[in-house]
Parts: structure tokens; C-alpha cells; sequence
């Protein structure tokens, strides 16, 4: 069972990024304030839950949580500043867009970029502890979902409605058939025969 919060006396918000190992795509993420009350069975780590509950939860959170935001960083901010840097600012995004000011950030990881002067605390696996962290796991991950089905009718040859960006071996047999396109992160070691799509 989801813990309620890491302290008691705090305003907290749970942060947590998805997209961070795709091969295309932005990397989203976001922040989520919770009562401490705040319950639902089957919220959980995202990946752990099937995307129609996942679709389910994120209407319930949106509905319930006392403050939630989501922000992205694209692609070519990705391959500029690096993956782990954009995912913290995402994080940093997410948490500045909140109408409140948490006192505490509960991170999903084992490191985090100081956001202005509220402390924070990484928890790895966190989105399986804490129930913050685990509803924005399903924010950023069914925001992340929907964005890369729209991208995916622009290149439908990649898949993205299926893989999300990731590399599944269908999704590198099209990179290898077709190329990168505009969306793809051309700082990540992913190999290609063909030239760039536009």
C-alpha cells in the first residue's frame, strides 16, 4: 500500500518524468500535490498499472488532487543540454506551473537538481512508495502517451502509437529503413543507414 506522505507537517509534491530512455519524442514530467487523505486502489507505479486504468487514474487525480502540473522538454533540448539535465528541468517546469508552493519534493530517482531553495528528498522506486510520486508517474506518463499518438500521424512508418518512442525492434527496423526524422534524439547512440526525414 501507497504511503500518504513523507512528512506529516509539510505541503509535499511528488515528482516523476517519463520518456527519459526513448529514442524519440520529448521527455515529460510532473508534479502533484496530494491530500493526505487522497486514496484510490489502484494507483501505483505506471508501469505497473494497464494504460486503460492508467487513462482512468489520470482523470481521478486531475479531479482530486489539491494542485497537479505537467511540462516537457522536446527533443532538440534533449540532445542540447542532455537527457538527465532535461529531465530535471521538466521536473523544475512542472513544479514552478503548481498554485501552490510546496515546502517538500519527493523525486522518483537517486538524483535531482535543486529547485529554488525547497528541499527535496529522491527516493528510488518511489513512484511504488509514496502516493504523490505515484500519480505524477501516471500524469507524465499518459500526457507523454497521448503526445507521441499525435506525433505518430505525422511519421506512421516509427509506430510511435505503439512503442511511444521507445526502441522496440519494430521501432529500430524503421530507423534503419527510413532514418532519423526531426523528432528523434540524435544525441542517443542509435544507429541508422538512411538520411534524416523532414
Amino acid at each position: 500500500m501507497l504511503q500518504s506522505f513523507y512528512d506529516e507537517k509539510l505541503l509535499e509534491a511528488g515528482c516523476d518524468e517519463a520518456g527519459r530512455g526513448s529514442f524519440a519524442g520529448p521527455v515529460f514530467a510532473a508534479s502533484v500535490i496530494l491530500s493526505k487523505d487522497f486514496y484510490h486502489p489502484q494507483l501505483n507505479d505506471s508501469k505497473q498499472v494497464p494504460p486503460e486504468v492508467r487513462k482512468e487514474l489520470r482523470i481521478f487525480i486531475e479531479a482530486n488532487a489539491v494542485s497537479f502540473a505537467v511540462a516537457m522538454i522536446d527533443n532538440d533540448e534533449i540532445d542540447e543540454i542532455n537527457i538527465l539535465r532535461a529531465s530535471f528541468k521538466a521536473m523544475h517546469k512542472a513544479v514552478d506551473a503548481l498554485n501552490l508552493i510546496p515546502e517538500l519534493l519527493l523525486i522518483d530517482g537517486n538524483r535531482f537538481a535543486l529547485y529554488k531553495n525547497i528541499h527535496h528528498r529522491c527516493i528510488i522506486g518511489g513512484d511504488a512508495v509514496y502516493a504523490s510520486i505515484a500519480a505524477a508517474s501516471i500524469l507524465a506518463k499518459t500526457y507523454r502517451d497521448a503526445y507521441m499518438v499525435q506525433l505518430h500521424e505525422e511519421f506512421q512508418h516509427y509506430k510511435w502509437e505503439k512503442n511511444k518512442g521507445y526502441g522496440t525492434p519494430e521501432h529500430r527496423e524503421a530507423i534503419k529503413e527510413f532514418g532519423l526524422c526531426k523528432y528523434h534524439r540524435k544525441s542517443f547512440d542509435i544507429i541508422f543507414t538512411q538520411p534524416e526525414l523532414f
